[in-house]
């Protein structure tokens, strides 16, 4: 992810990206956002609902704060590590993760998984060979 979105998302969401420039000892987050820009506006909702959530229920001790270990693109999809949070919590992480699946890693726009040689989520526009499969002809 370019440099200014992960910026963006750090100042925005300080207490869930406190580890961004922690050492790599317990975290992963201080390699950055291990994705494409096209998932910035999925990250920046998820995060939204999670510090909203968490700003209205932690003092009452119902949820702890969310502190991101490692956001990467795994086998094609988003993965969001991290501390803390409750079942709520895990099931927004759920739902963002599986939304990137239709979602263009490159500029967000609606996209299909694929598989090029590695697996990627790609509008018809950034697949662009038209030897990239699509999820359905996937084993």
């Amino acid at each position: 992810m370019k440099k200014e979105l992960d910026n963006a998302l750090c100042a925005k969401f300080p207490k869930i990206f406190r580890d961004r420039h922690a050492s790599g000892v317990d975290t992963c987050i201080h390699r950055g956002f291990e994705c494409d820009d096209g998932w910035y506006r999925l990250i920046d909702n998820l995060c939204g609902c999670i510090q909203s959530y968490l700003d209205a229920n932690c003092e009452n001790n119902q949820a702890m704060q969310v502190v991101a270990v490692q956001l990467k693109e795994k086998l094609g999809t988003l993965h969001f590590y991290y501390r803390g949070g409750d079942e709520l919590i895990a099931g927004m992480v759920w739902f963002a993760e599986y939304l990137s699946s239709s979602i263009c890693e490159v500029c967000g726009e609606p996209g299909q998984i694929r598989r090029r040689g590695w697996i990627s989520v790609l509008c018809d526009r950034h697949a662009g060979d038209s030897d990239a499969s699509v999820n359905e002809e996937m084993p």
